[in-house]
């Protein structure tokens, strides 16, 4: 009854039983499990909890990922949002919680993988950081993670979260169409601007490609979230002014799934090209396979 496969039809639901996409997206996983509503409710706060704490970790500790690339950029953006900065302090802070997570994941710590383990820190760093710059209910950061896998949900019924099946569009690029989406719900955006915002931040990172240095989930990856948590808050204070997409959601999403068809498999996922083929990426490669 509750079951969605392309954004019209969650638009569709929205306005057949008056409710928002998260009361949707509820009923479609309860109806999906076989769990209560508030069973799922209660999952999505265990979520949230994870996130919560990769955030705190990343920004606490002097963590390092495995092979010693990355490692205490959000500790320091974050510190840089204290004073303002260029961008304002909520997307300094969503920024530097997206970095901090990115770093417990290449650290081998516990994240949510929302949508992959790559494009982990979007997420939480927009729900979290507009609901503490907010100063928003706890309920709400759990809708709007509803929202963001509404979203999801969508691309991947009809085309990937893989890079190595789409490159990094679909990973980061996903996440920033979830995210924009979520952050459109948190300051009271209807449906229809939240889809708006999300065919806006897949649009402008369409085409992103997937090239990690030694295979390794670290560069560019980490600050590739940073740029895709920038570009979902944007597109959400776009769609919030009334700007509208002009290539509808499902649109948007179908044409992500051609364009990571088209792309060379050297730019997904296989350290064959872009960045990783740099001089620099080489010689790193070189000295941690020497070390393994």
């Amino acid at each position: 009854m509750y079951q969605f496969h392309r954004g019209q039809d969650l638009m569709d639901l929205c306005d057949r039983h008056h409710l928002s996409i998260p009361a949707v997206m509820l009923q479609a996983e309860a109806e999906e499990s076989g769990w209560g509503v508030e069973q799922v409710r209660s999952r999505i706060d265990e979520f949230l909890v994870v996130m919560e704490d990769s955030i705190q970790k990343g920004l606490q500790s002097e963590i390092k990922s495995v092979s010693g690339l990355i490692g205490g950029n959000g500790r320091k953006l974050y510190q840089r949002a204290t004073s303002g900065g260029l961008c304002g302090t909520t997307v300094l802070r969503a920024v530097s919680y997206a970095l901090a997570v990115t770093e417990v994941n290449a650290a081998m710590g516990r994240i949510v993988a929302a949508p992959t383990g790559g494009a982990s820190g979007v997420i939480p760093g927009i729900i979290l950081a507009v609901t503490e710059e907010g100063n928003k209910p706890r309920p709400l950061a759990v809708d709007a993670l509803l929202v963001a896998g509404a979203v999801g949900k969508i691309i991947a019924a009809n085309a990937t979260l893989s890079g190595a099946e789409g490159g990094c569009q679909a990973e980061v690029g996903s996440a920033s169409a979830m995210g924009a989406a979520a952050a459109v719900y948190m300051e009271g955006g209807s449906p229809s601007m939240a889809l708006n915002a999300a065919a806006m931040a897949l649009k402008g990172l369409l085409g992103l490609v997937c090239d990690p240095v030694a295979g390794l989930v670290e560069v560019p990856c980490s600050k590739r979230n940073a740029i895709g948590t920038v570009n979902a808050l944007i597109c959400a204070e776009m769609s919030l002014a009334g700007i509208e997409s002009v290539i509808p959601f499902d649109e948007i999403v179908d044409a992500m799934f051609r364009v990571g068809r088209m792309i060379s498999p050297d730019l997904r996922e296989t350290a064959r090209g872009g960045c990783a083929l740099t001089p620099t990426a080489q010689a790193i490669t070189r000295n941690i396979l020497s070390q393994a």
